[in-house]
């Protein structure tokens, strides 16, 4: 699958422009040269794959899935994500972030967090009874 460069370059710009980043300081974040995104424009360099897509994604804030244009319920096809595919997950971009932050936490923060969580989303809905059947009084 061939990623156009137009519409991820104007995806790309838009993340910048919401988060007020500069395309130099979210390349260098994400590993990659400061100024690729001009070399994207004039078509003098590939579009990123595999980690280095996911990498670009995460200093954006957003997710693969949003960069190249895809459904973000959809599985990218197996060509783009050449390289360790269970590592670029197709979570929103709010998700990744949270994950992200989950994972810099040490177990007991860990285990704190998921405490509040769990109070604040409330109880488990419970499945309704069977048909035919009453629930118990």
């Amino acid at each position: 699958m061939d990623i156009a460069t137009s519409p991820l370059v104007a995806r790309i710009d838009s993340r910048l422009d919401r988060l007020d980043l500069t395309a130099e300081a979210a390349f260098t974040q994400a590993g990659l040269a400061p100024d690729l995104l001009e070399k994207l424009r004039q078509g003098k360099a590939p579009v990123p794959r595999g980690p280095r897509l996911q990498r670009l994604a995460e200093a954006l804030g957003t997710s693969v899935a949003y960069l190249v244009g895809l459904d973000p319920d959809a599985v990218p096809p197996a060509e783009l994500l050449q390289d360790d595919q269970a590592s670029l997950g197709l979570l929103a971009g709010d998700e990744e972030a949270l994950l992200r932050a989950y994972r810099r936490l040490d177990p007991a923060e860990r285990a704190a967090l998921q405490l509040v969580v769990q109070k604040m989303a409330g109880p488990v809905p419970e499945d309704p009874p069977p048909a035919g059947r009453r629930a118990a009084r």
